[in-house]
């Protein structure tokens, strides 16, 4: 079994030894050292609840059971004597290899910093000080970011490397969930990457908005037919006897207005209509 004495000289040898080291490294050392004394006073010192007798008690003593030594705790249970344990807490294996900053460096004011919202949450190497929440470092929603970009749910997710975000509540309502807000900057190098360049994404985006306009024309074209229709048909009563039944001639377009008409060959009415 260790004795003190072998311990405090090993206490002295591992102190002269860490004049070299730096202050880190010998407070390090200082708290294993610590612990290793506390371990040794607990195998020697009685249990605060044994019985005391000097004479007579063995409590603390170390005795050997089955060829294993152990020390008697007086509380009704042994510990383990680990001269290994002790002798490898006292001694520093090695010197840990020296802790390098690697600060990250700011886009904006090219100064080192330690943490940021925008590197925490983005990735994105801005400091606080130099973050822009109304202009250039806006979050834009998920749905916004695919209308304005042209850009699909893949786009965001699958496409390496996915694009981090932040949850938020939807301030209109809470019940439909909360929302995905993504870096702006960082859509819109993703729209680059998918468009193969801004011009590319402008032309997109112009194509697509003239074939909106088209269709809403188109729709709205549609509905003025109808309307016309149900009007002219609703002029013509049906329950009422006519008195004279007219006989219309070849059928008539007209491109400018495209409408057909027929003109009575008895009485020259003519009958203006549209085809659905």
């Amino acid at each position: 079994m260790t004795s003190i004495a072998s311990m405090e000289n090993n206490l002295k040898d591992t102190s002269l030894q860490e004049n070299d080291l730096p202050e880190e490294f010998a407070k390090r050392a200082e708290r294993n050292r610590q612990k290793a004394l506390l371990l040794k006073k607990s195998k020697i010192v009685s249990h605060p609840y044994a019985k005391i007798d000097n004479s007579e008690s063995s409590t603390g003593k170390s005795i050997k059971i089955q060829g294993q030594r152990v020390i008697d705790s007086g509380a009704g249970f042994l510990i383990d004597e680990n001269e290994d344990l002790e002798e490898e807490m006292l001694k520093i294996v090695d010197v840990p290899a020296p802790i390098v900053s690697g600060l990250p460096t700011c886009d904006e004011c090219k100064a080192e910093f330690k943490d940021s919202f925008l590197l925490q949450k983005f990735d994105y190497s801005v400091c606080d000080a130099c973050r822009d929440n109304n202009e250039k470092h806006t979050l834009i929603t998920k749905s916004e970011a695919k209308q304005e970009y042209l850009l699909k749910d893949c786009d965001f997710d699958k496409r390496q490397p996915s694009l981090k975000f932040i949850m938020r509540q939807n301030p209109h309502n809470p019940r439909w969930g909360d929302m995905k807000l993504y870096l702006q900057l960082q859509v819109e190098k993703r729209a680059v990457e998918v468009w193969g360049s801004e011009e590319n994404l402008l032309k997109e985006r112009e194509l697509r908005d003239e074939k909106r306009e088209e269709a809403k024309i188109k729709k709205f074209n549609t509905k003025i037919k109808k309307l016309r229709m149900e009007v002219r048909s609703s002029l013509y009563d049906k329950t009422r006897k006519a008195s004279h039944v007219h006989k219309f001639g070849p059928e008539s377009y007209d491109e400018v207005e495209d409408t057909y008409s027929q003109t009575c060959t008895t009485c020259g009415y003519e009958n203006t209509y549209e085809k659905m």
